[in-house]
């Protein structure tokens, strides 16, 4: 484990790492309801698909506790008015909405029509979806290793470690664990501009697991494949299609050309809950669309000139066609992807189940 925590349940409150502060303070919160909830996602207090989707599920166990309902149907729609505001925070990550359906399936699910005891049907299921995210995780990273030579040299792109899931981390877990295995490991990190979460999240991360990594401006990955020796490029994500088409963090789309252009496997770390099978291909996937004052502005300074507009997209979508491989907590998913998806999704739900936390 990490030696701090994205997110905890409380004493019947979400406590989450404050990540607008880091690297310079750590500070966790604490929330009681669900409309903090879904404004700390909207406004990244918390972030990261996997991150999110544990905390929307803390979300609605937080809603059903302090729910006004005097009825089982009552409490099931106030349950469905926070499932509504817990997605409408990021609509990207499908995380967020995969874990938020979960747990209303699992309220419609009870025969009970006790609220104390549904409740406790929310919160159990909400600390399954957490223990499957670290187990998932860390399978991720065991399943990558393979690919991976001894001596190995990353570009990794935004944040995908312990602060972006519930812990270890997706695409920088296959860095973690390949450190953990002996490989020789160095990183670069994309800064992952506007808001920085490669300079300031992953190389903090990097840093307390001693990593060895230099960071660079986005703009500056192509060179770097031409000039250093790069042996593969992996990122996370937020949402896959059907066909393998992957929306992660604005800059990956730019970063997959050029890997594509260097010979440099591009690998995507996807726990089968990110990948959206009702979507044929990623322009399907809705993208975010953020305050521009992200760009024209940092911490609060303006930077570009007065009156100037600014367009933000927080994700972009990587063709299919660019990704060497997606790796699963069930396998690794190759070309054709509306195949290996589709079979790593069923496998998935075998492996889940019997990792799964019995009824209180």
């Amino acid at each position: 484990m990490a030696p701090y925590r994205t997110l905890e349940w409380r004493d019947n409150t979400l406590v989450l790492l404050d990540q607008r502060l880091l690297p310079h303070t750590v500070h966790y919160v604490t929330l009681s309801r669900v409309e903090e909830v879904a404004e700390a996602i909207r406004n990244m207090t918390v972030r990261g698909a996997p991150a999110i989707g544990a905390t929307a599920a803390y979300g609605m166990a937080l809603a059903a506790l302090h729910s006004p309902s005097k009825t089982p149907e009552e409490l099931r729609t106030h349950l469905e008015k926070a499932a509504t505001l817990l997605k409408a925070s990021r609509p990207t990550a499908v995380n967020l909405a995969w874990a938020v359906d979960r747990i209303l399936s699992r309220v419609n699910a009870l025969s009970t029509s006790n609220p104390a005891q549904i409740f406790e049907a929310v919160l159990n299921e909400a600390h399954t979806i957490a223990d499957e995210d670290i187990r998932t995780n860390r399978q991720i990273g065991l399943n990558a290793l393979p690919l991976l030579p001894p001596k190995v040299t990353f570009i990794h792109h935004c944040n995908t470690g312990a602060l972006a899931t519930v812990d270890y981390g997706t695409a920088l877990g296959i860095i973690r664990t390949a450190h953990e295995h002996g490989h020789e490991v160095f990183v670069y990190v994309d800064e992952t501009r506007p808001r920085l979460q490669g300079a300031r999240l992953t190389a903090w991360e990097l840093q307390q697991l001693g990593i060895p990594f230099q960071i660079i401006v986005d703009g500056a990955s192509g060179f770097v494949m031409r000039t250093r020796k790069v042996d593969a490029v992996v990122v996370g994500c937020d949402r896959v299609a059907a066909n393998g088409d992957t929306a992660n963090k604005i800059g990956t789309y730019n970063l997959a050309l050029a890997a594509r252009a260097h010979g440099v496997p591009l690998y995507v770390a996807a726990p089968t809950s990110t990948i959206d099978l009702s979507l044929p291909n990623g322009d399907a996937i809705p993208i975010e669309e953020r305050s521009e004052e992200e760009i024209i502005a940092v911490d609060g300074h303006q930077i570009a000139p007065l009156g100037a507009t600014a367009y933000n997209p927080a994700f972009d979508v990587t063709p299919a066609q660019y990704i060497t491989a997606i790796i699963t907590e069930v396998g690794i998913a190759y070309p054709p992807y509306e195949q290996s998806l589709r079979q790593q999704v069923e496998q998935a739900k075998t492996w889940r189940e019997q990792f799964r936390r019995p009824d209180p």
